[in-house]
């Protein structure tokens, strides 16, 4: 259910977004509240799901994580427990760090980050093992151009 965000909420999202690292003290004064009340704002936010964990960006490169591939997956079955339990097993593999379930000629559509191609390798070998999918397809990606852009938490409401 969608819920109603005044601008100062949205100013809230838009600045830790940017920079989860801001101090109540900071932040409070980038939007023109006092601690205590920046504090409410924030335990409400917290509290109906908006605000979900605080995380630092990684460079995956400077880790040796060189390859990033979106997988696409066909398969025929459709239901409900089946999905949830391909959700599962899809959870388990830590390379995977996002699942979509999609519309159009696909079912899935995953993002894998990894060493390299043995490391995609041993992650389709994962992905594969115990489960009958259709199809499976790894679109590599060469560069990453444009990654971890915050939500535009202003779309379609006036500033």
């Amino acid at each position: 259910m969608r819920e109603n965000f005044d601008n100062i909420d949205r100013r809230i999202l838009d600045f830790l977004q940017r920079d989860a690292s801001l101090s109540q003290r900071a932040l409070g004064e980038q939007v023109g509240l006092s601690q205590n009340a920046l504090w409410r704002r924030l335990k409400r936010l917290e509290d109906s799901g908006v605000l979900q964990g605080s995380h630092m960006q990684v460079d995956a490169a400077k880790l040796g994580l060189d390859l990033t591939v979106f997988v696409m997956v066909r398969t025929r079955n459709h239901s409900m427990d089946w999905a949830e339990g391909f959700r599962k097993h899809v959870a388990l593999i830590p390379q995977v760090i996002e699942m979509h379930r999609i519309g159009g000629d696909w079912d899935y559509m995953l993002k894998i980050v990894t060493t390299g191609m043995s490391g995609y390798d041993a992650v389709y070998q994962r992905l594969t093992t115990g489960y009958e999918l259709d199809t499976v397809t790894g679109y590599f990606a060469m560069e990453t151009m444009l990654e971890g852009r915050p939500l535009d938490v202003f779309d379609g409401v006036a500033r």
